[in-house]
């Protein structure tokens, strides 16, 4: 047990991020260590709920945004907010730096878990004297494919990062071949979005740069099981402690009590083993109407079986103004499209999925990999890119084909999903998916890297008591 050590963590707004600050919240309260959980009001009452026995552990801290210029009343989160309108929550968040120190300064924490882009967090950490340790939880690759604070700001990163070109293949410092890196239409956003000035005074680069300069080192959500090439290049880039902590894989599934649920539940049921592929963006992928039917027309072509969780999108009126016209009546029977909330690691967990077609988020592919089914991926945002071209450079998953200005077509769509889930050029990729499902789904495995977490917060503890 850890005693009575206590951690602050303080994760960027977006639930992307949130919900694996709280997994390791959760995973260091079950080892004994004491957990104050930053966040705003609004996102700490959406966080899922503790189990009763952590409750005298972890500590959710409300501190209330304030209000900005351009920011609207009540938006929380990424979710809530157009991209336009994201660098406002950044700037109101920055302005939580002195109530969060006068929080360190009254409860004296061992450590402070910080988010890499919550850069005011690490120097408010510095200031009160509290050891830092960053968390990303990112892949070991594409937080590789970024590089060091030395290349992410001004002339190390104006010689290694020029352009949106130059993000397009693999770093001078990847020594083996690899197949992360941006596609060209990724990159001409990628590389302003990242390295370029926003509204915020801030890039996302330099805020970085600062998390990662001002920690004692560097915890990140990955495994050398399945990326240790990338993780060894990582901590001597750094040059200073990058420790695993694991997947962090969610356990269990919960009852289904939604009685609409339960019905798609008893269809699952009557389908064959590994025969239905689970469709899901979540809600921070905005797809626009194009977007959309083409991938409803492309499940529609495959022929295959299909469970598809999609948001009403903004600019659909009502539900059925989301699909092609006739859609449901065409592919009854054999696809289920559910417009509300859906309980995806319990349909994952099901046994008649086969696939899952998403955008590759971290998360998501870890949740899809620990039930063995084969990806099939179409990144759109951030990291998602990268994580693709990690999935198919490990040989589990299928890229759906883009062309130079990002579209993609039905027919790539259907073709996709067809040799994922029953061509037999694709076997190999499902024996694969299989394959790493005994690491992504090993709870022992991941356990053993939160124990060497825990073991370094104790024996790192750089302040005297």
């Amino acid at each position: 047990m850890a005693g009575n050590m206590h951690v602050v963590m303080v994760p960027w707004l977006a639930f992307g991020h949130m919900i694996p600050h709280l997994q390791l919240a959760i995973a260091l309260a079950e080892a004994g260590i004491h957990v104050s959980f930053i966040s705003t009001p609004r996102n700490i009452q959406r966080l899922p709920k503790l189990s009763p026995t952590l409750l005298p552990l972890i500590n959710l801290v409300a501190l209330p945004l304030p209000a900005v210029l351009g920011l609207p009343e009540g938006c929380e989160a990424t979710v809530e907010l157009p991209f336009e309108k994201i660098k406002y929550l950044k700037i109101a968040y920055a302005l939580l730096k002195q109530p969060l120190k006068r929080f360190l300064e009254g409860a004296s924490p061992d450590w402070m878990i910080v988010d890499l882009p919550v850069d005011w967090a690490a120097e408010a950490a510095r200031e009160c004297a509290v050891p830092l340790l960053a968390f990303t939880m990112f892949t070991s690759a594409s937080n590789v494919f970024f590089g060091p604070p030395e290349y992410l700001t001004g002339d190390g990163q104006r010689r290694v990062r020029p352009s949106p070109e130059s993000m397009t293949t693999p770093p001078e410092w990847v020594t083996f071949p690899s197949l992360v890196a941006y596609r060209e239409f990724e990159a001409r956003g990628a590389h302003p979005g990242f390295y370029g000035d926003n509204s915020s005074g801030t890039t996302d680069a330099d805020r970085i740069a600062t998390t990662l300069s001002a920690c004692d080192a560097v915890a990140i959500r990955s495994c050398r099981e399945f990326e240790g090439e990338y993780l060894s290049i990582y901590q001597k880039m750094l040059r200073k402690p990058v420790i695993p902590v694991g997947l962090l894989p969610r356990e269990g599934s919960h009852e289904i009590t939604n009685q609409a649920w339960r019905k798609i539940f008893k269809w699952l049921d009557e389908q064959k083993p590994k025969s239905v592929v689970f469709v899901g963006f979540g809600s921070e992928c905005k797809l626009s109407q194009d977007q959309v039917h083409e991938i409803a027309y492309g499940l529609e072509l495959s022929e295959l079986t299909f469970l598809w969780a999609l948001r009403k999108p903004n600019w659909a009126i009502e539900d059925v103004d989301a699909l092609p016209s006739g859609y449901s009546d065409r592919t009854s029977g054999r696809g289920v499209v559910c417009m509300e909330w859906a309980p995806q690691m319990e349909i994952l967990a099901h046994p008649s999925i086969g696939g899952s077609l998403f955008h590759s988020g971290w998360g998501s592919a870890i949740e899809t990999m620990q039930f063995g089914h084969c990806p099939i991926v179409l990144p759109f945002v951030i990291d998602q890119g990268l994580n693709a071209r990690l999935l198919v450079e490990k040989g589990m998953a299928v890229e759906i084909e883009r062309g130079d200005d990002g579209s993609f077509s039905r027919d790539d769509i259907a073709k996709s999903l067809r040799l994922a889930m029953v061509m037999e050029e694709g076997e190999k990729l499902r024996i694969r998916a299989r394959e790493v499902a005994m690491i992504f789904g090993d709870q022992k495995l991941h356990q053993s890297y939160i124990d060497e977490l825990v073991k370094y917060l104790k024996g790192g503890i750089a302040k005297e008591k």
